[in-house]
């Protein structure tokens, strides 16, 4: 059995999360789900992050304080996440005391190894709004690729990082004036005094070859040492020994997955210790955007070993989402909130449909309504549901429910599905899930292909024995599918798993036929999609 730790990204408190948020929510669900089923001891990890000056000027708008809009906003994302079917063990949120304190604990351990420094530094500041401006209210043009409309960090075109002065026409975000520069002393920290080790943890491989050179790119350009403080009026934590100096959010914001630990562990410092300390059995998966690319593999390993803590086995990373082959945006409808979503569909649609499009590459993914309907009907209704409800009825009409023993030549075939299983489990953990999709499709054809072959149906009428057995084999096809599922479509699964009157399968049991026993009346399990109810989505 392993020990796994696994994180999402934590999702920015400033806004109701979209269907974007929901594509690393459920690629990272559906692979903590695969490692339950297998039976490993994996905790899911994540939080609310909610310091900055985005929060600040939000809840000033909404005139209230940030601590109303944080905990209004987590109620929210929690919501929604449930009804997404997204298996936290931990929901968190980074304005807490476990988070203050592991920040002030990396930041002075940090510290004595020499790692932070002060110097004085020009920042763009708002006259108008009477701020200095962080990376997400500061907008211009790509000094590289020259793409416009780039917050002011990092270049979503074309992945380039930069510092906000290097933009071209800067601008406010808030109130579209230009800002000015102004000096102030901030505190450093020095990422490329950390620079070796940080190869050596890359040399261990905890990402994929495309990112490893991407880093390699960064390393030959020269790695910038990282501005971690923040001027007053900000909201967030204060550095120890300052009055007007705060850490900046992404400081504490990836140690907000550390807090939530420690929130989990109910403050008991060895069991977090056995979790995140250096020999920890623990293997750490991150799962992240693209966007998150630099934090999380330079400045997020440094600050860990600085403060000795274990550093992560893996960071998944995956694209970003596109409806219809355009980025989501609000003018043309297509910046869909979750909430929108689960207003008019079931989401475990939608968790399919993502897994049948996720691979483990950083490519986008496109969520095309028409590809949406085609999908869903033709695989998850036509090819699963269309087992259960055709064989359910056949069985109760003529066997009052009973199965019998398993058809010889569908037995056969039964046993080619179940070679295929540890296949599937391996693509599962490779993110490869639309191959795993695929290849358990594959196996509903051929339970389809069997039942439509020896129709038992017609055979009751005359060798009723061999109908029962044909539908008994068709109902073990249905469970072995329903297994491959469960991580995509826990509810579904649960309800035919009451519907065959069966434990919970998990990728122990699989394989264990169901026999000579009565399985319940067969109720809806999920239904067809219109084009016309999709489009809605969109307006």
């Amino acid at each position: 059995m392993r020990n796994i730790l696994v994180t999402s990204a934590l999702p920015y408190a400033n806004g109701s999360i979209h269907l974007g948020h929901m594509v690393e929510e459920i690629q990272t669900d559906i692979w903590v789900r695969v490692q339950k089923l297998l039976g490993h001891n994996c905790l899911y990890i994540c939080a609310d992050d909610t310091h900055g000056t985005a929060i600040m000027l939000s809840a000033a708008k909404n005139s209230e304080s940030p601590e109303t809009l944080i905990k209004r906003m987590q109620e929210e994302h929690t919501k929604d996440f449930q009804d997404f079917q997204i298996s936290f063990d931990n929901y968190y949120t980074t304005h807490s005391a476990e988070n203050k304190e592991l920040a002030e604990y990396i930041f002075l351990k940090a510290k004595e190894k020499n790692l932070i420094y002060k110097k004085e530094i020009e920042q763009f500041y708002c006259e108008a709004c009477g701020i200095f401006l962080p990376d997400r209210l500061i907008k211009g043009t790509c000094p590289k690729c020259k793409t416009p409309e780039q917050y002011g960090d990092n270049c979503e075109a074309c992945s380039f990082t930069y510092n906000p002065q290097d933009l071209i026409e800067p601008y406010c975000v808030e109130c579209k004036n230009k800002p000015i520069l102004k000096k102030s002393t901030h505190y450093f920290f020095s990422i490329s005094g950390s620079s070796e080790e940080i190869k050596a943890w890359l040399a261990t491989d905890p990402v994929r070859p495309e990112i490893k050179n991407k880093l390699a790119e960064w390393f030959t350009e020269g790695l910038k040492d990282w501005d971690i403080s923040r001027d007053a009026p900000y909201f967030g934590f204060k550095i120890p020994g300052e009055e007007e100096k705060y850490f900046y959010v992404w400081l504490d914001a990836p140690v907000g997955y550390m807090a939530s630990t420690l929130n989990w562990c109910k403050g008991d410092k060895a069991l977090f210790d056995q979790i995140w300390g250096k020999n920890s059995n623990y293997e750490i998966f991150h799962f992240i955007g693209k966007d998150i690319l630099y934090f999380h593999t330079l400045f997020w390993p440094g600050m860990l070993k600085a403060a000795d803590f274990k550093l992560p086995q893996k960071i998944f990373v995956h694209g970003f989402l596109t409806v219809n082959g355009q980025k989501m945006s609000k003018s043309r409808g297509t910046f869909i909130t979750a909430r929108t979503y689960l207003n008019l569909l079931n989401p475990e649609l939608l968790r399919y449909y993502y897994a049948a499009k996720l691979t483990s590459s950083i490519d986008d993914l496109d969520l095309n309504l028409e590809d949406f309907v085609y999908k869903i009907n033709s695989e998850l209704i036509n090819k699963f549901i269309n087992i259960a409800s055709r064989l359910s009825k056949v069985i109760e009409k003529n066997f009052a429910s009973q199965l019998s023993t398993l058809e010889p030549e569908g037995e056969k075939l039964l046993n080619e599905a179940k070679l295929a299983i540890p296949g599937i489990i391996k693509f599962y953990e490779e993110l490869e899930y639309a191959k795993a999709t695929k290849e358990i499709m594959r196996i509903a054809e051929t339970a389809n292909k069997y039942i439509n072959d020896f129709a038992p149906w017609e055979a009751v009428k005359t060798n009723p024995e061999l109908a029962q057995a044909i539908c008994t084999t068709g109902i073990n096809f249905l469970k072995i599918v329903s297994g491959l599922l469960k991580p995509i479509v826990p509810v579904t699964i649960a309800k035919i798993e009451d519907l065959l009157q069966i434990n919970p399968i998990d990728f122990n049991n699989i394989t264990e036929p169901v026999l000579n026993q009565q399985i319940k009346q067969y109720t809806h399990l999920l239904e067809r999609i219109e084009l016309a109810k999709v489009k809605e989505l969109v307006g």
